[in-house]
């Protein structure tokens, strides 16, 4: 059943309006002429915004918040079933719906529905592909994952028939969207407390990439092994692409690669033997370089001119927590980063290096018990490429600690295993006092993860 159609605006509550998906996607429908409001715990500065476009906003999440006229109640996965607004509207007879389900029926209003999921790369290449939508001149809807500057925000309202989308595989919210082009970057064993195993989560991808219609096309990363029986049931057309590549060559890849002082590669991009033009990025990293190939792919198939691809791609300087520069403070370099699965950490890691600082300091907060559980000697093993670590305790998010994981234990891990200067600090007021202390000129300190250890970067240069 479908619950929102643009074409036929409705009276639409938000709870937990102030996030900023539900915020971007409130934007849309307040455009598009429906009579949102919503509510949230506390004041920001995006139920600022919306409130200034007219939305209303209640502070307190209550039963009371539920008016008989309400048509539909849109809640994210964060919210539970027992919360006392869910709970009136169901006593109303007001149908309640998630998040992806407000996604997937907004995506019906569109012609051309552009998505990108994978393991890792999601937000960058979603935000590369954006970018590369607006050189085109397609005046595009955009919803990205991160905060992009170039769109002033995570939400672009455009006025056509292209939206573009970051798509999750956690708790198979993308399985609620309706793709017609889509990129999936690499595939690896990722939000195993839903999925349970790996299996599961290919079998996942694959009802994904089989979602997108026969004259559709599915931009798959030449780095996932057994992508032909993964996606064997897809109906639509498959290129593969990848970075720097030895063995059988995919349908793009990148040849000629170099970085410059920035770390920001340069590369000739190649489409299975022909060299297709020369790409400059503005992002860090060989990862990034990979990223791009799988959007200049996607983008040159769809009928996009390579003038745009490669202005798109040119243009993107990064988002927030994506490798982002936070400052400098007493000669050190202090940068930000999302990551927190080993790929991904590693990736980040390497990148730095590139950049030759005098000492690698890593401020690292792991995401979750049952990923630290899982994860944990691989989380060491690429921790251990740093010259000095300080872990802080684990971002619990929906988690309790029923794993017996513990943040000292790693460090002695480092320690003890890979005779490296590992700390442990309960406190992040600690960890700023260990940093100015123990860090010096040349030194380039990372914060990573991807709960809330961006503060201690904030707090360390006066933010």
């Amino acid at each position: 059943m479908r619950y929102i159609d643009l074409s036929t605006p409705k009276n639409v509550f938000f709870t937990g309006i102030g996030g900023i998906s539900m915020s971007g996607f409130a934007l849309l429908l307040n455009k598009k002429g429906f009579k949102v409001s919503g509510s949230d715990r506390a004041e920001s500065d995006v139920t600022k915004t919306l409130e200034d476009q007219g939305i209303k906003v209640i502070y307190g999440q209550s039963a009371d918040n539920i008016s008989v006229d309400t048509d539909v109640l849109v809640y994210t996965a964060a919210v539970k079933q027992d919360h006392p607004e869910l709970v009136r509207a169901r006593e109303l007879g007001i149908p309640t719906i998630d998040r992806a389900t407000l996604v997937g029926d907004v995506m019906l209003s569109y012609k051309d529905n552009y998505a990108v999921a994978g393991t890792h790369g999601k937000t960058s290449s979603t935000s590369m592909l954006a970018l590369v939508l607006l050189e085109a001149g397609l005046d595009p809807t955009l919803n990205v994952g991160g905060i992009l500057d170039e769109i002033g925000g995570n939400m672009r309202l455009g006025n056509s028939d292209t939206f573009c989308i970051e798509a999750c595989e956690y708790t198979d919210s993308f399985l609620k969207f309706h793709p017609t082009r889509a990129i999936i970057t690499n595939l690896e064993p990722e939000h195993l407390d839903y999925f349970g195993d790996f299996e599961n989560e290919k079998r996942s991808f694959a009802k994904f990439a089989s979602l997108i219609p026969e004259d559709g096309l599915l931009a798959v990363g030449a780095c996932i092994e057994g992508r032909d029986e993964i996606f064997k049931d897809a109906r639509c057309r498959i290129i593969t692409f990848a970075g720097a590549c030895e063995g059988a060559l995919p349908d793009y890849h990148a040849e000629n690669i170099t970085f410059d002082a920035s770390g920001c590669g340069s590369y000739t991009l190649v489409k299975g033997t022909a060299p297709v033009g020369e790409i400059i990025l503005g992002v860090p990293g060989s990862h990034n370089v990979t990223n791009s190939v799988g959007v200049a792919a996607l983008a040159l198939e769809s009928g996009i001119p390579f003038e745009s691809v490669k202005a798109g791609l040119a243009r993107y300087k990064g988002t927030h927590r994506r490798f982002e520069k936070k400052g400098e403070i007493g000669g050190v370099t202090i940068i930000d980063d999302y990551a927190h699965h080993p790929t991904e950490m590693a990736a980040t890691i390497k990148t730095a290096r590139s950049l030759s600082p005098k000492r690698l300091v890593v401020v690292f907060q792991s995401h979750t018990y049952s990923r630290t559980a899982l994860f944990k000697e691989e989380i060491c093993k690429v921790l251990s490429e740093a010259d000095l670590i300080v872990l802080s305790d684990i971002y619990a998010a929906r988690e309790t600690n029923t794993f017996g994981i513990d943040p000292e234990d790693m460090a002695r891990v480092l320690r003890e295993k890979y005779g490296k200067k590992a700390y442990h600090f309960s406190s992040f007021g600690e960890i700023e006092d260990f940093c100015l202390e123990n860090c010096s000129t040349g030194d380039m300190l990372i914060t990573m993860g991807a709960g809330d250890v961006v503060k201690i970067a904030d707090e360390l240069l006066g933010h």
